[in-house]
């Protein structure tokens, strides 16, 4: 099903905006933009077209004109009168830039310098036209067809209004002028939407911000092929019409990512399968503010959790990933969503993280991966579906990692003494001498009852005993705790999720609330 609407180009060197049409198919995304083109007669180059206009009594030259050297613009044709002069020679449309009059350039003349020149030319007047494929949106150039004859002209002419020429002007002959028609063998022209640029959609990605910046774009983005090639920021007539867009283009672009996992994973074993891979922001550490924010790839395969800069396309680019982490060892946390009304939903209703508004950007959809060692990269999707679908990825490639793996060991120390700690999906915790082999002690995921840690390699485990419902702790030192903790909690999860897999769904914040805007 192809999609197709008209928006605005903009440009941000001229900080002018021009009129485009947008057409959305499953794989591509074309930019058109109007032009004339000859249609039949003689081979001639539409770009310059000569036209004789015979004034008439009634309705003079049958067009209005807008722009001038003033506005850095040509001056432009806005308006054609159904029937009138301009509209018979079929030849002359809305947005053409007038080149000369009766042979004088007029590129670099001002708005009144053509009026002048239009209504004093005589009955018969011979322009050279150019169609102005980027006439800028203020001169706000209707796209449609001759509309009514009209009578009303301003007396004094403004570059942005329309200076009627439909009108008499100087005009020496009484009788009716035999009409302004096209002639038998003459060219025949049309006004068409043509392509300019096609964007592929697969691996594409999209931004709502100002480069680098935390400055959301007023009903507006752009879209970036994997190659780089960018549409330019399209800008849309109204929030609504923005939304829809971003939403099919970014379902397009997820439908054909699917398409290329599905593909990549023909290739893997079933232990070594794609779960999800998509573009999103990272936000970099310590840097000025001109560069808050990269563009990343990021993929769940396997066991691990992959960074990229630009997207794997062949079995072989899997090693070159920026970043690799173990599934077990991540912690996903989400940190704040955007609503309907404008407020902040903070995510620490389960995830108990603080209010703290000076270290928070303003970039809604936000999530975090904490990884070992105390580090952590810090995302930015651009629409709350998208946080939903990595939050219930991470879910999914982690359980299936801990179902997969069934235990993970670490070597640890207690009082001097060389310990190895195992998390077993069916035992729970188990402690033993890395020497002996003796077993120190065993506890059910059940008894975990807390935990306390210094932050650094220390960390206390509090276990109930069974039979006498005392609280025993445990004490252990880990090179790497923060990669221990987070392994204890995707296996405590997955048990979780294997015996109440409902409990997890409804933990889902990004889910909860991504279809309240």
């Amino acid at each position: 099903q192809t999609k197709t609407s008209i928006a605005l180009l903009y440009d941000e060197v001229s900080e002018n905006a021009y009129d485009i049409r947008l057409k959305l198919t499953k794989e591509v995304l074309t930019i058109q933009k109007q032009d004339v083109v000859c249609v039949s007669g003689s081979d001639h180059s539409a770009n310059h077209r000569t036209v004789t206009l015979r004034r008439q009594p009634v309705g003079g030259l049958g067009l209005s004109i807008k722009g001038g050297a003033e506005h850095k613009v040509p001056v432009v044709i806005s308006k054609i009168f159904k029937d009138q002069a301009a509209d018979q020679t079929g030849m002359l449309f809305i947005g053409d830039a007038i080149i000369q009059v009766n042979g004088i350039n007029v590129e670099s003349a001002t708005h009144e310098e053509v009026v002048h020149l239009l209504r004093n030319a005589g009955d018969e007047v011979t322009i050279t036209v150019q169609y102005l494929r980027e006439a800028p949106s203020f001169l706000k150039l209707p796209l449609g067809s001759p509309g009514p004859s009209s009578d009303h002209s301003s007396g004094a002419s403004s570059p942005l209004f329309d200076s009627g020429l439909h009108l008499n002007g100087n005009s020496t002959n009484t009788a009716p002028s035999s009409p302004s028609s096209p002639i038998a063998n003459e060219p025949k022209y049309e006004k068409r939407w043509l392509d300019t640029l096609s964007v592929p959609l697969s691996m594409a990605r999209m931004s709502r911000y100002k480069t680098g910046t935390d400055k959301l774009r007023s009903n507006a983005f752009e879209v970036l092929a994997l190659d780089g090639v960018s549409t330019g920021i399209l800008q849309f007539y109204t929030a609504q019409e923005s939304a829809d867009w971003l939403r099919a283009i970014s379902t397009n672009i997820s439908d054909l990512t699917l398409q290329n996992m599905k593909m990549a994973n023909k290739c893997c074993s079933p232990s070594d399968q794609v779960i999800h891979m998509g573009w999103v922001n990272e936000r970099l550490e310590g840097t000025d503010a001109s560069q808050l924010y990269k563009f990343k790839f990021l993929a769940l395969k396997g066991s691990s959790f992959y960074i990229f800069s630009t997207p794997p396309v062949s079995t072989l680019d899997w090693v070159r990933a920026e970043k690799i982490y173990n599934l077990c060892e991540v912690l996903f946390k989400i940190h704040k969503l955007w609503l309907a009304d404008d407020c902040w939903l903070q995510a620490n209703l389960y995830l108990g993280i603080h209010q703290d508004f000076d270290l928070e950007d303003q970039r809604p959809y936000c999530f975090s991966v904490m990884v070992g060692h105390g580090k952590s990269h810090y995302f930015n999707v651009e629409l709350g579906s998208e946080l939903a679908v990595w939050e219930k990825s991470f879910q999914r490639a982690i359980f299936l990692e801990v179902q997969r793996t069934g235990s993970k060991t670490y070597m640890c120390s207690w009082q001097g003494d060389t310990l190895c700690f195992t998390v077993d999906f069916a035992l729970g915790f188990t402690c033993f001498d890395s020497k002996t082999k003796n077993v120190l002690w065993r506890f059910k995921f059940s008894q975990l009852k807390g935990s306390s840690d210094d932050g650094k390699t220390r960390v206390k485990l509090l276990f109930q005993n069974l039979d006498t419902k005392q609280i025993e702790t445990k004490e252990l030192e880990f090179q790497d705790l923060t990669a221990v903790l987070h392994c204890i909690h995707s296996f405590i999860a997955a048990k979780v999720a294997s015996v109440d897999p409902v409990f997890i769904d409804s933990q889902s914040i990004a889910r909860k609330y991504m279809y309240s805007n």
